[in-house]
């Protein structure tokens, strides 16, 4: 038992060490978003979310070819991405990234498909128009932040 037991704390430490090091080093994308419910009372105070490239990957792939896997996302110079393509192990581009999605009920969704923030905070995030990640060379992700119309971070003001 004494083994197992430190078999599953390495295990979720070394999980926690993956994720921090994406915090850090992870390459930021910036995905268009559509807000698709603001709030969840049973919940606490959530915005559900859905990306506009996961609508173009579903419009321009067949369907049957969107099964679990990774978009090939083009970057332009502010970090805003759009699809280009289904990864198809062809290298990538210097401005390309590729994005982990997953398909539910005829949806893709990428690391969440939601942004919980603090009670009381929902309308400093009602101007989001971009969901921030931080994607690893794998297409791992993290959404980090939200962000406004002209790419301002979104949240409340920061103390030092």
């Amino acid at each position: 038992m004494l083994v197992a037991a430190v078999v599953l704390l390495v295990a979720v430490n070394y999980s926690i060490y993956e994720r921090e090091r994406l915090l850090v080093d992870g390459r930021v994308v910036l995905l268009e978003l559509a807000p698709v419910d603001p709030r969840s009372l049973m919940q606490g105070d959530y915005m559900a979310l859905r990306f506009k490239v996961a609508n173009e990957a579903l419009a321009r792939a067949r369907w049957e070819d969107v099964q679990d896997g990774r978009l090939v996302l083009a970057l332009n110079n502010k970090g805003v991405a759009s699809f280009k393509r289904l990864a198809d192990g062809a290298p990538l581009a210097p401005d390309e990234v590729q994005m982990r999605y997953r398909v539910r009920h005829g949806v893709i969704k990428f690391a969440t498909n939601a942004f919980f923030f603090q009670e009381g905070h929902a309308d400093y995030y009602n101007a989001a128009r971009y969901g921030a990640f931080r994607v690893a060379t794998n297409g791992e992700a993290i959404l980090t932040a939200l962000h406004g119309q002209n790419l301002e971070l979104l949240g409340p003001p920061r103390t030092q």
